[in-house]
Order: structure tokens, then C-alpha cells, then sequence
């Protein structure tokens, strides 16, 4: 997917939010490392719902692929996933291991295990260096890693993160419809967003975590809309098992609530795109166009570490259009 050249401020008013895709780590093949060849025409990194769509178009297309995995998901905790046809309400590790029960009916696709640790361009492609020492070789990269939420400090928050600490109502909204809930966030977000979230339920409230940003106008507005907003610091979130209960504030004082939205910030799970030079966006993800290259030659990106629409359709929809504009150039190349 191209950049997006909307602003970012105007993009939030347009949207209110971030999507998320789901994987989950699954058991792999071994790799023997005496019999099996280290030289591959296109290697991937990441082996979810992306880099299983890349492998798949790479492997119809005759190719010799290797998918390196790491499994090390950033919503492992996720129950379901929903908004994808034929699997809503699957879980995510139901899906994946649907997904590469497939892929390995392909023989040319090889899976391995492990962490791919650094990545540097050769004089015929790439060689990727693993955590374990083991070096692969390849024309084509394809980074199918995914991004990592940055947790905030507030105690409970990440064991409840993707069960009822959410940032996405078309993934979530809907089992969480008409309850209590709250948004964590201050200023433009959180105003923008609550637009989105009042669809879902209209017991809504936002918690500003401190001195709150919002304008007169947009207090105004809420108040209108019957949007309560609490600008107490947060201590901690009770909870039972994921299960939210109570907003727990630093005076003491305390608020049930069944969900709370908090789009967080990222980082990308994998750094060896940026150490071989692609070109990493304002908004932190990786530069890609069309047809899910990057700004390197040789090398494409696809999935949440390129776009802000963090579904598994769309995952799967950009790892093939990477598997198969990295299929076409090799053939393309090897005639």
C-alpha cells in the first residue's frame, strides 16, 4: 500500500482509529541443517498471515522459499478475530495454523524457527543472519514482521491488552456493544475517536490520564453527546484474567468498566529493514508502494509494519501482492 498523503490530524478526523491484525505463534517444521539448501530465491521474515500469503504466490509460482518466524506476536493475548469472510470469530492461532497447514503443501516453501538477527545486501541479493548463527541467501526479502505496542505504565493495562484494553471497534466493538466503556487518551485522538466509539455504546467516557487537552469546544460537544470526561491520573486497571472491572485512580477512588480503548503507539518489530536502508515513514512505518516494495530494490514489506489498517484481510491481501511482485521480478529476471 502506497503512503498515505492525507496529514496525520486529518487522517484521524476521517478514521478515529487504528485496525489490527491478528497472528499467533504455531509450531514449525525443523530445518535440517545438513540436507536442506541455504540458498532460496526470496527469503521471509515474519510467518503470520502476511508472510504466509507471500509464501503461498511465491510458492505457486515454482519458487524456492524461506520463511523465518520468530513467534513472537504482538497480541498473543487476543482471543478472536473477527471482519475477515469464512473465519469470523476463529481464533487467531486457529487461523495461522489453517493458513500454514496450506502453505506447507507446497514443497518449494521451507519454514524455519528462529529470529532472523541481521540482514545485508550481497552481490547477487541478501544474506540473513539468524539469532543462532545460521546464514540464508536470497534474491527478494520480504518483511512480513509486524509492529510491537508500547504499553502504557499503568498496572493491569497490558494483561488486559486485545481481551478488554482495545484500539480497534471493528475488531472488538461489537462483543463490547452497549457496555460501559471507556477511552484512554487526551486532546484530538481522544475527541476524534469517541465519534467512533459512540456508534458502539453511548455509556462512553474519556479518561485523560492527567490535565486534559481537549478545547472548550470539544468539552462542549461531548457534554452534548452525553461523553463524561475524567482527568484523574490512572493507578491501575482491576481485572480478572483479562476481564476488565474497574478504573483504580491515584486518589484512590475507583469506576467500573467492561472495555477501554487506547490506540498505542509502536515500534517496529524488526530493525533490519531500516539497517539496509528502506525508507521509514514520519508515522513509523515502512515506505512501500503498490506493489509492496520498498525503497531498496530487492527488498518488500507487507502487513502491519507498512499501513495503519491493521486487519487480517488486508494482511493477507498485501502478502500476496508482495509474493507475487517478487515472483514476477525473479521470473522476469531469470529468463
Amino acid at each position: 500500500m502506497a503512503k498515505n498523503n492525507i496529514p496525520r490530524r486529518e487522517f484521524i478526523k476521517q478514521t478515529g482509529l487504528g485496525m489490527i491484525a491478528f497472528n499467533l505463534p504455531f509450531p514449525f517444521k525443523d530445518f535440517d541443517m545438513k540436507t536442506d539448501s541455504k540458498q532460496f530465491d526470496a527469503i521471509i521474515i515474519g510467518g503470520s498471515y502476511s508472510g504466509l500469503a507471500a509464501g503461498m504466490a511465491l510458492g505457486r509460482a515454482l519458487k524456492q522459499v524461506l520463511i523465518i518466524d520468530s513467534g513472537k506476536p504482538c497480541n498473543v493475548q487476543t482471543p478472536h478475530s473477527h471482519n475477515f469472510l469464512t473465519q469470523d470469530g476463529n481464533t487467531p492461532k486457529g487461523i495461522a495454523s489453517l493458513g500454514k497447514q496450506q502453505v506447507e503443501k507446497y514443497p518449494n516453501v521451507t519454514f524455519f524457527n528462529g529470529i532472523a538477527a541481521t540482514g545485508s545486501k550481497i552481490e547477487k541479493g541478501f544474506e540473513i543472519i539468524t539469532e543462532t548463527g545460521e546464514k540464508f541467501l536470497a534474491s527478494k526479502l520480504i518483511f512480513a514482521t509486524g509492529i510491537k505496542d508500547v504499553m502504557p505504565k499503568i498496572d493491569g493495562f497490558s494483561e488486559c491488552w486485545g481481551i478488554t484494553t482495545i484500539h480497534c471497534p471493528y475488531c472488538h466493538g461489537y462483543e463490547v456493544r452497549n457496555t460501559k466503556t471507556g477511552i484512554l487518551g487526551n486532546g484530538d485522538y481522544a475527541y476524534e475517536l469517541s465519534k467512533m466509539i459512540s456508534n458502539w455504546t453511548k455509556d462512553l467516557t474519556i479518561y485523560t490520564n492527567g490535565q486534559s487537552i481537549l478545547t472548550v469546544e470539544q468539552r462542549t460537544k461531548l457534554q452534548k453527546h452525553n461523553i463524561a470526561v475524567v482527568d484523574k491520573e490512572i493507578l491501575k486497571l482491576d481485572h480478572t484474567k483479562g476481564q476488565l472491572q474497574n478504573v483504580v485512580f491515584t486518589d484512590g477512588t475507583k469506576t467500573p468498566l467492561t472495555a477501554l480503548y487506547s490506540p498505542r503507539p509502536f515500534v517496529q518489530h524488526c530493525t533490519i529493514p531500516e539497517s539496509l536502508g528502506c525508507e521509514i515513514t514520519e508515522d513509523g512505518y515502512i515506505k512501500v508502494n503498490g506493489f509492496q516494495e520498498t525503497t531498496v530494490a530487492g527488498v518488500y514489506a507487507c502487513g502491519d509494519n507498512t499501513t495503519r489498517m491493521r486487519t487480517v484481510a488486508n494482511a493477507v491481501a498485501m502478502g500476496t501482492t508482495a509474493g507475487m511482485s517478487a515472483s514476477k521480478k525473479l521470473i522476469l529476471e531469470q529468463f
